[in-house]
């Protein structure tokens, strides 16, 4: 990983309370909240336009050329923009009051009974407890739901659905999901961890272990406690809260991780990413395994690392990539990462698009790279 920059400087302690508990608040979907607040938004914000130009125009002689009326509406849009967007700032403070996930919409849904594996439950249909340590998953479209796991998750299968389940493990290399040529795995309204935050860190919360499943969905997922949250090259990310990251020395800390080398989109989209250390970052689109291609970064909330994003890697002509309507917090560093939001964006590849992106304690634009 030789694009990503480790600080010399000590990591800072993690800012919120890094326990995962047992349950949260019933999460709500992502994407329908976020529309909703989007189209609550642009209808007050229409509202407001049409009441200023509609006064405007009331005042104007009969005889107003309609270069006036032009005028008086994109004067009344500008002042509807600035309003808003003046009220939308420091949403990293309690994410989920700008829609963005936090523990209240994410994990496991509050009331939820959780059964331990194996002390009371070591089977289901499609998957069983393996007694070296391990649940495994081989039956296509096998359904692990209401558990409490603390094991490493393997999964072999496809169509499998995690839902509503707390897994809880550490060690130096473990992962609490991992996935072995699979497709069309879900993983929703759940919460991964480790034990702590240093010596019982959790690698990788969820992990594409060869980088070739296909259709996996990570959805209103709670993670903490991991050197990384997400190593995936294909698939939805959505609505998901990774905070409070773990680590061992030697550790490269990702939000979510890609190693490029295929075309498949991989979307990470409405998450809310906080990355307190001075390295790695909260999206981290890395050239180890080749060229980045085809990925969609949008709407996220993010903090920290050593950049906040680095967005496909100096190495190889990255393609398609796609950075818009994201916010970076400066919660952590002054330039959002320790060294600044962005590296490695390429604005001449074929495809790029960096737009959109705010500071979320200002509101104002972050220019393209």
């Amino acid at each position: 990983m030789s694009a990503r920059i480790t600080a010399p400087a000590a990591a800072p302690a993690a800012v919120a309370s890094a326990a995962a508990p047992a349950s949260f608040t019933a999460p709500r979907s992502t994407a329908a909240r976020r529309a909703r607040q989007g189209a609550a938004a642009a209808a007050a914000a229409v509202a407001g336009t049409g009441a200023l130009a509609l006064a405007v125009m009331a005042l104007a002689p009969a005889a107003a050329s309609a270069a006036t009326t032009t005028a008086a509406t994109t004067a009344a849009t500008t002042a509807a923009a600035a309003v808003t967007a003046a009220a939308t700032v420091n949403c990293v403070a309690v994410p989920s009051k700008c829609g963005f996930p936090d523990a209240t919409t994410t994990g496991v849904p509050a009331g939820t009974t959780l059964l331990t594996v194996p002390g009371q439950v070591s089977a289901g249909p499609g998957w069983h407890f393996d007694p070296r340590g391990w649940v495994q998953v081989t039956g296509n479209g096998a359904v692990l739901t209401g558990l409490y796991i603390p094991y490493n998750v393997n999964i072999a299968a496809a169509n499998v659905t995690i839902s509503n389940d707390k897994i809880v493990t550490s060690g130096a290399t473990s992962f609490g999901i991992s996935l072995r040529n699979t497709s069309n795995v879900t993983i929703e309204h759940s919460a991964i961890s480790g034990t702590s935050a240093s010596t019982g860190r959790l690698q990788v919360a969820v992990k594409d272990i060869y980088g070739t499943s296909t259709g996996l969905q990570v959805l209103d997922t709670n993670i903490s406690w991991a050197g990384a949250g997400i190593q995936a090259e294909a698939g939805l990310i959505q609505g998901n809260y990774i905070h409070d990251m773990g680590y061992l020395t030697g550790d490269h800390l990702d939000g979510i991780h890609s190693d490029g080398g295929g075309t498949a989109l991989l979307t990470i989209k409405d998450n809310t990413i906080l990355v307190s250390q001075t390295q790695t970052g909260a999206v981290v689109l890395n050239e180890d395994n080749g060229a980045q291609a085809n990925r969609a970064v949008t709407g996220n909330l993010l903090a920290g690392g050593g950049y906040t994003i680095y967005a496909g890697g100096p190495a190889a002509i990255a393609t398609s990539i796609n950075i818009t309507g994201n916010r970076i917090s400066t919660q952590y560093y002054p330039r959002g990462g320790y060294y600044g939001p962005v590296a490695d964006y390429n604005p001449n590849g074929a495809g790029n698009t960096w737009t959109g992106n705010v500071w979320d304690n200002t509101a104002t634009t972050i220019p393209s790279p």
